[in-house]
């Protein structure tokens, strides 16, 4: 793990790749485990959630998603579920993502997640205080993974100042651009405002949206997006104003990934109209400190 320029590259492109942080044994335990988690995981027991960055409505009526900071749910791929309601795939090719505590409420992720050389790499960074918000696996399943659409972090992840929010991304597979690596405009992150955001309504009505997208939708000029393939093993750094999307995965092969969320709380105001929130038995936890 080599950590020369980390700051330097981050700063300047918003986003930056360090290889060979994770071991193939330490992936394969993520995999096998969430392999576990989803063999274990009741159909009955949950709704037919779908998660769609193209369907913004539905997303936003999901109180099953609102409902997730402090839980372990589950979300469906578009194309896995039939008119009927059933699944139209096996369970285990089912699933767009699980969230939102894997970091916390798992063992096998909370040690991946807390071990030292992602404390490491976040002290590079300059993170203070930083802690995480929210983790997620994504299956980016075959044939049907679909495409997450241009968009910055800062949209659901709202704070003051808006530069203290960061993802970290992790490719369980290597992620190609045949099964939907991830694409960048590199220095996009250098913006002073963000208009668009995806918030709570804070409505007591029923049958009306609890969130919505406000403000003028991003357009991004797909001309400067650049793809990024990383290899199993790798971690990439994502500037929470920083362009980037994922096309669909049209391969035979999965593009599993795990990411997390991370916010630097040292003088940092969380929005309390975010869609993400703590509660009253579950407080973001600190990365240095756990």
């Amino acid at each position: 793990m080599d950590l020369t320029g980390l700051k330097e590259k981050f700063d300047r492109d918003g986003f930056v790749v360090i290889d060979n942080v994770f071991t193939p044994e330490e992936l394969d335990g993520l995999k096998k485990r969430m392999g576990e988690i989803v063999d274990e995981m009741n159909p009955d027991d949950h709704p037919k959630s779908t998660f769609s960055t193209y369907d913004e409505d539905k997303h936003a009526a999901d109180t099953y998603f609102l409902e997730s900071a402090d839980k372990i749910r589950f979300f469906y791929e578009e194309g896995s579920i039939g008119e009927d309601g059933n699944l139209v795939v096996p369970k285990e090719l089912a699933f767009n993502k699980v969230g939102h505590a894997l970091h916390w409420l798992d063992n096998t992720f909370k040690n991946f997640t807390f071990q030292n050389n992602v404390k490491e790499i976040i002290r590079k960074v300059g993170y203070e205080k930083p802690e995480i918000v929210q983790s997620m696996y994504i299956f980016k399943q075959p044939k049907i993974g679909g495409a997450v659409t241009d968009h910055i972090d800062g949209t659901f992840l709202q704070v003051e100042p808006i530069n203290n929010v960061m993802g970290v991304w992790i490719p369980v597979d290597d992620a190609t651009q045949e099964n939907g690596c991830l694409w960048f405009i590199p220095g996009s992150h250098k913006v002073n405002t963000v208009d668009y955001r995806f918030v709570r309504t804070h409505t007591t009505e029923p049958n009306k949206p609890l969130l919505t997208f406000r403000g003028r939708k991003l357009v991004f000029d797909q001309e400067r997006f650049i793809p990024v393939p990383i290899k199993r093993g790798s971690l990439v750094l994502i500037h929470g104003l920083v362009a980037h999307k994922s096309e669909p995965n049209t391969s035979e092969k999965s593009r599993h990934a795990y990411t997390f969320h991370i916010v630097d709380s040292n003088n940092t105001v969380w929005c309390k109209d975010n869609w993400l929130q703590s509660t009253e038995t579950y407080k973001f936890p600190n990365l240095y400190e756990n």
